[in-house]
């Protein structure tokens, strides 16, 4: 039995950086050694000319997640791996990538890896901006577009200002 085969679900998530445009080689060839792996991705829409094209992105480009057992040797392997540059270090030893991360992207993440979209948001939801220059502002929603982008009520100055924004900028107001 080798050192990766039945870990649990405890068991530590460590970065490997891959070799560029080889992400698919280091995964395929961390899976045939029984590492198990995690690369969250994303679906982009982006406007090419007058069209709109759809792809599947990592979402950390040049990395993934292995999971292996410190205590046995075999983990050195991975540095050796077909299409991975190296295994992230702090030293020689191999850092842990909190496990509160992890659990929160595969929470996040469909069984395919696939990030799976915000919570919903309905019309006349209140919204927290979460970047840009109106961070932390909170807005009401008024239109919800099918590209992605939202119409706000922002209050600002005693008025409302009808503003747009993409949904990624946003969150439910708790």
């Amino acid at each position: 039995m080798t050192c990766h085969q039945n870990l649990p679900d405890t068991a530590p998530w460590y970065l490997v950086q891959t070799k560029p445009n080889a992400f698919r080689i280091a995964e395929r060839n961390l899976l045939r050694q029984d590492f198990p792996v995690f690369s969250p991705t994303q679906n982009q829409t982006k406007k090419h000319g007058t069209r709109f094209r759809h792809t599947v992105q990592q979402l950390f480009p040049g990395y993934l997640f292995v999971r292996f057992n410190p205590e046995f040797p075999q983990w050195r392997a991975i540095n050796a791996t077909y299409g991975v540059s190296r295994l992230v270090t702090f030293g020689n030893i191999p850092s842990p990538v909190p496990h509160a991360l992890i659990a929160g992207l595969r929470q996040r993440c469909a069984n395919d890896g696939t990030l799976l979209p915000p919570e919903q948001l309905n019309l006349g939801d209140r919204v927290r901006i979460i970047s840009g220059p109106f961070a932390d502002y909170v807005a009401t929603v008024e239109q919800i577009e099918p590209d992605k982008r939202v119409w706000i009520l922002l209050d600002i100055l005693g008025g409302q200002t009808k503003t747009q924004i993409q949904i990624s900028a946003l969150q439910k107001a708790g």
